[in-house]
């Protein structure tokens, strides 16, 4: 399987720079993953297709300002940090760019030395462990001198800091946003309560998985970044009685179902646990736990398209990608959301 059997062709124009004003109210293109039939919805129309006894799974995760810009403290050239997991205390792992520049043993400073941080090593791939060095406490220097880690695609600037976290975000940690939770809102989801489904919630931070391309050409040897994850038992028995009842478990993006099919045992149960998975799914991979999948519209070539497709099949999902161009959905973090059930 080629990477390129993943490609399509997208015009720039529908590349959605902006957040809809009001959350709900993106379109939605329901796809039946059996028949491959297409409907053309609104998003607050998913309360619809959700049926008492059904299971949502959504990620609480909540992005931090992660993009700091600074200097080297010896030469004074310019240096920008991702964040993109905390190692430990005050020890994380970073993108730095320039990245040939910054050696172990070298000092970068942000805002006018308020926080420094220490290139302690080099990992495979090219990024940096560093140790932040400052005064005070941490969260409340990133936030002040921190940006939100916007993908390269969005030029434009995002008004409200807010407008990129979900609803129900609550655990600080994400470079990137749970991007198919936007569309839900506090009203939405207390609709969906109330019908009889029940609502539960999973922990990954998204990390440098989001912003690295596939670049080999045979999918088979591609290498996904690790991401920690975090299920609680709550969730766990939640889940395992939806699916002992013959109720459907559905996803709340691609996070989410990378958490679940993580935290699946040998017998099919989702068990409490937490760590660190890299786990790739594409074409070819049997689904353990989720029955439908509610995402956004994903990158050519992405792992992201890769994963809707082993859920309904690449030809299913291309065409209905090629549907969505001629439709002019809006497509990436801020577009419209895909419903596959």
């Amino acid at each position: 399987m080629r990477t390129s059997d993943f490609y399509f062709d997208l015009p720039k124009e529908l590349i959605a720079q902006h957040p809809l004003e009001e959350r709900e109210k993106s379109r939605m293109l329901v796809l039946d993953r059996k028949s491959g039939n297409i409907k053309h919805k609104i998003f607050s129309d998913i309360i619809d297709y959700l049926q008492e006894g059904d299971c949502l799974v959504l990620n609480n995760t909540r992005v931090i300002p992660a993009r700091l810009y600074g200097r080297r403290e010896k030469s004074g050239g310019k240096v920008e940090f991702l964040l993109l997991n905390n190692i430990e205390g005050d020890n994380w792992e970073t993108l730095v760019k320039p990245g040939k520049k910054a050696k172990i043993g070298d000092i970068i400073e942000f805002g006018d030395g308020k926080l420094q941080a220490e290139i302690l090593d080099i990992k495979e791939g090219g990024t940096r462990i560093v140790r932040f060095l400052y005064k005070g406490i941490f969260q409340e220097i990133l936030d002040r001198l921190g940006e939100m880690p916007l993908p390269p695609y969005i030029t434009a600037e995002l008004e409200d800091r807010e407008r990129y976290q979900t609803v129900y975000s609550k655990k600080e940690g994400s470079a990137a946003a749970p991007t198919a939770g936007l569309h839900f809102t506090k009203e939405l989801l207390k609709k969906i309560e109330n019908k009889g489904i029940n609502i539960v919630y999973i922990t990954l931070h998204v990390g440098l998985g989001t912003f690295r391309p596939v670049k080999v050409d045979d999918v088979n040897e591609h290498k996904m970044h690790s991401e920690f994850f975090e299920v609680n038992k709550e969730t766990a028995d939640i889940i395992n009685a939806t699916r002992e009842k013959g109720g459907r478990v559905i996803s709340v993006g691609t996070t989410s179902t990378r958490t679940l099919e993580s935290a699946v045992d040998d017998q099919g149960r989702v068990k409490k646990c937490s760590g660190w998975t890299d786990i790739f799914i594409y074409p070819g991979y049997e689904f353990k736990v989720i029955d439908g999948l509610i995402t956004n519209f994903h990158l050519p070539e992405s792992t992201l398209i890769m994963l809707v497709s082993a859920l309904t099949g690449r030809d299913k999902i291309l065409n209905a990608y090629k549907i969505a161009v001629e439709e002019k959905y809006r497509f990436f973090s801020f577009g419209d959301s895909m419903l596959i059930i």
